[in-house]
C-alpha cells in the first residue's frame, strides 16, 4: 500500500495492489489509513515522516496490530528507493515486518 501525502493533509489517496488490479481508496487521516492497512494485512509505504510514524508508534503502544510501515526519505533517489524496496520484497517475508517502522534508506 502506498500512502501519498497531499500538500494540504486533507485526504490521502492509497493505491492497493492485490495482484489482480489496482484500486484507489481515499482516506482522510493517518489513523484511518493505519486501521485499514491492519485490517487488510498491508504494509504501508509513505514519504510522510512528520506524522505517520508517530501514529504508528501510538498504535503499537496501545497494543494494536500493524503489519509494518516503510518510511521512504523523499530526497532519496527513486532508483535507490526501488532497489531497496525490491530487496525487502524479494529477501524477506511480509510477516517479518509486523509491528516495525522502517526508515529508508537502509
Amino acid at each position: 500500500m502506498i500512502e501519498e501525502p497531499c500538500e494540504v493533509k486533507a485526504s490521502s489517496t492509497v493505491l492497493k495492489t492485490n495482484g489482480v488490479g489496482d484500486n484507489l481508496v481515499e482516506f482522510n487521516d493517518d489513523p484511518t489509513i493505519l486501521n485499514w492497512a491492519a485490517a487488510s494485512d498491508r504494509i504501508i509505504l509513505t514519504h510522510d515522516r512528520a506524522t505517520m510514524p508517530d501514529f504508528a508508534y501510538e498504535r503499537l503502544l496501545k497494543g494494536e496490530q500493524m503489519l509494518g510501515l516503510f518510511v521512504v526519505n523523499d530526497r532519496m533517489p527513486i532508483r535507490q528507493a526501488i532497489d531497496e524496496l525490491l530487496l525487502l520484497v524479494n529477501y524477506s517475508d511480509q510477516l517479518e515486518w509486523k509491528g516495525i517502522v522502517l526508515y529508508l534508506p537502509l
